[in-house]
C-alpha cells in the first residue's frame, strides 16, 4: 500500500515539474527571437543610436527547496534592459509591479516552506504556475506592442558620433588656448595631432553612416588626450569662461558674415552687366543732348483722365520697365485707352525717358517721372528710412515704399493697376477694370494655396508673440502678391490707409519684436 502511494506521489511530482519547466522553455524561445530582432532590426533601422549590448535577461528569484522536493523557480519578466533610448513611463510602473509581486510570492513561498504540510506546498506550486502563466501572456502582448512601435520609430535619428566628435574638437581647442605662450609641451603636441586627425575624419560629414571605420578609434584616442588635459587643467571655471568666450566669438563671426551677405546681396541687386551699364550711360548722354521741347512725350493731356486705363510701374531698370510697358500695350485690344505711369529715381530718369522717346509705345500714353520731384515724400520717407537702418534693398528702397503713397501721387485718379517690373503681360486686361471690389481698396492675386511655392501667410512676416500684433492681425490669413494689384484710390483715401501704414511703420521702430512689419 505504501508503495502505491509512493508511485502516485512520484507521478504527481513529475507532472508538476513538467508543467513548470515547459513555460520556461517556451519563454526562452521567445527571448531568442526578441534578441535576434534587437540585433538586426535595430542595426538596420537605427544605425546611429547606441543601444545597450546586453540582451533581454530572464530575471528569477530562487526559492529554497524542501527536503526531498525540488520546487520550481519563480520567474519574473523584466523588460527594463531592452534599450535606454526607447523609454515609456508605463515600463517603469510595470517593472515595479512585477518586482513587488515577485517579492510577495517569494515571501509567501518562504512562509509556507516552514510549514511541513505537502498539501499546502502543492497549492503554492499551482498558484505560482498560474501567476507565471498570466505574467508570460502579459509580457508577450507588451512585447508585440513594442515591436510595432520599434518598427516605425516616431523620433528622429540623431547622429551622435558626428556631434560628439565636433564637441571633442571644441573642447580640445579650448584646452589649447590654455597653453602658455612659447610652450611646446608633449600634451599640446598630442592635442594638435588629435585635432588634425579628427578634423580629417569629420570634414563635411553630417551623418554617422558616412564616417569611416577608423572614426571610433579616433574618438577613443581623443578621449584619452582630453582626459590627460583635464588632469593638467583642472580649473572648471576657467574652462567655462573660455568656452563662453569662444561661443561669443562664434556669434560675432556669424553676425559679421550675415552683414557681409546682406551687403553682397545688395551689391548684386544693384550691379549691372557691362553691356547694360553702357546702355544706360549711352541713353543718358543722348537724353541730355536733346532740347527741352524734344524731351516731352505726346498725349500728355490724358494723364489725369479717369475714364482711361491707368497703369503704373515703379522701377530703376530700363529694360525691365520696357518689358512691362510693351507687353501690356501689345496685348491690349484698345491700346489708345492705356496710360502708363513710370516712376523711377533721378539717376535713371534720363535713361528711361530716352528709351521710350526712341521706342514710343504706339497709340498709348506714357509718362516718366522721378520720385525726387515730390518733396513731401522725401521729407516723410527719409526720416523713417534713417531710423529703420535696413540693409535689404527690397525694404530700404523708396520705390518699394512708394506704393503706399499712390493716392498722393495720383490725386486725380480713382483706380490704377500697379505692376512689379518683373511682370510680362500675355493677355488683354480690360476685364480687370470692371471687377466689383465690394468696398475693398486692393484687388490682388491671392497666395493662399499651401501647396504652391508662392504661399505666404501673415505669420511669416510678423512676430505674433507680440500681444499688440496678436490683437490686431490674424496670423493665419494669407497675404497677396505685389506682382499686379488693382487699387481703388477713392476707397483708399476714404479709409486713410496711408496714414494707417505710416502709424504701423513708426510703431515698428519702437517694437523690438516685429522687425519685418515694413514688409507688410
Amino acid at each position: 500500500m505504501k508503495k502505491c502511494h509512493r508511485w502516485q506521489r512520484i507521478l504527481i511530482l513529475s507532472l508538476l515539474s513538467f508543467s513548470v519547466f515547459a513555460p520556461i522553455v517556451l519563454v526562452s524561445q521567445r527571448l531568442k527571437t526578441l534578441t535576434s530582432f534587437g540585433g538586426k532590426e535595430f542595426a538596420e533601422d537605427l544605425p546611429s543610436v547606441n543601444y545597450m549590448r546586453d540582451v533581454l535577461r530572464l530575471n528569477s528569484i530562487e526559492q529554497e527547496a524542501a527536503e526531498g522536493l525540488k520546487g520550481p523557480k519563480l520567474v519574473v519578466f523584466n523588460d527594463k534592459d531592452i534599450s535606454p533610448v526607447v523609454r515609456r513611463s508605463s515600463y517603469e510602473d510595470r517593472d515595479s509591479d512585477q518586482f513587488r509581486n515577485a517579492q510577495d510570492d517569494s515571501k509567501l513561498l518562504e512562509a509556507n516552506e516552514t510549514n511541513g504540510n505537502e498539501k499546502d506546498k502543492h497549492q503554492i506550486q499551482q498558484t505560482i504556475i498560474q501567476m507565471n502563466s498570466r505574467e508570460k501572456e502579459q509580457f508577450n502582448q507588451e512585447i508585440g506592442r513594442d515591436d510595432q512601435h520599434l518598427q516605425s520609430p516616431p523620433f528622429k535619428v540623431v547622429d551622435e558620433k558626428v556631434t560628439q566628435m565636433r564637441d571633442q574638437l571644441i573642447t580640445a581647442k579650448a584646452y589649447l588656448s590654455f597653453e602658455p605662450p612659447g610652450s611646446n609641451s608633449r600634451l599640446m603636441k598630442e592635442l594638435r595631432a588629435r585635432i588634425r586627425e579628427l578634423e580629417r575624419v569629420v570634414g563635411e560629414v553630417s551623418r554617422d553612416s558616412d564616417l569611416p571605420m577608423s572614426a571610433s578609434q579616433k574618438m577613443r584616442s581623443m578621449e584619452l588626450s582630453l582626459a590627460k588635459a583635464s588632469r593638467v587643467f583642472p580649473d572648471c571655471s576657467a574652462m567655462a569662461t573660455k568656452l563662453r568666450a569662444m561661443a561669443y566669438n562664434a556669434e560675432e563671426q556669424v553676425q559679421v558674415m550675415r552683414n557681409q551677405e546682406s551687403h553682397l546681396l545688395q551689391l548684386a541687386g544693384r550691379t549691372t552687366p557691362k553691356g547694360f551699364h553702357c546702355l544706360s550711360m549711352r541713353l543718358t548722354a543722348e537724353y541730355f543732348l536733346l532740347r527741352p521741347e524734344e524731351r516731352q512725350f505726346p498725349n500728355q493731356q490724358n494723364l489725369n483722365d479717369p475714364d482711361l486705363y491707368h497703369y503704373a510701374v515703379l522701377s530703376d531698370n530700363v529694360l525691365a520697365a520696357s518689358v512691362v510697358v510693351n507687353s501690356t500695350i501689345s496685348s491690349a485690344k484698345e491700346p489708345e485707352k492705356i496710360v502708363f505711369h513710370v516712376v523711377t529715381d533721378s539717376l535713371n530718369l534720363p535713361a528711361i525717358s530716352m528709351w521710350f522717346l526712341l521706342n514710343p509705345p504706339g497709340k498709348a500714353t506714357i509718362h516718366v517721372q522721378s520720385i525726387e520731384n515730390f518733396d513731401w515724400l522725401s521729407t516723410k520717407y527719409n526720416s523713417t528710412l534713417n531710423e529703420q537702418k535696413s540693409y535689404d534693398p527690397r525694404y530700404s528702397s523708396a520705390l518699394n515704399h512708394l506704393r503706399f503713397y499712390l493716392p498722393d501721387f495720383f490725386p486725380a485718379l480713382n483706380k490704377i493697376v500697379l505692376f512689379d517690373h518683373d511682370v510680362v503681360v500675355q493677355r488683354d486686361l480690360t476685364e480687370i477694370w470692371s471687377i466689383d471690389m465690394k468696398g475693398k481698396a486692393n484687388g490682388a492675386v491671392e497666395t493662399c494655396l499651401e501647396s504652391e511655392a508662392s504661399f505666404r501667410s501673415m505669420r511669416m512676416f510678423m512676430n505674433f508673440s507680440d500681444p499688440f500684433l496678436a490683437r490686431r492681425f490674424n496670423a493665419n490669413v494669407c497675404t497677396w502678391a505685389f506682382g499686379m494689384n488693382l487699387f481703388d484710390l477713392h476707397e483708399w483715401r476714404r479709409k486713410n490707409l496711408t496714414m494707417l501704414y505710416r502709424n504701423y511703420l513708426q510703431l515698428m521702430l519702437f517694437c523690438s519684436g516685429p522687425r519685418n512689419l515694413s514688409k507688410f
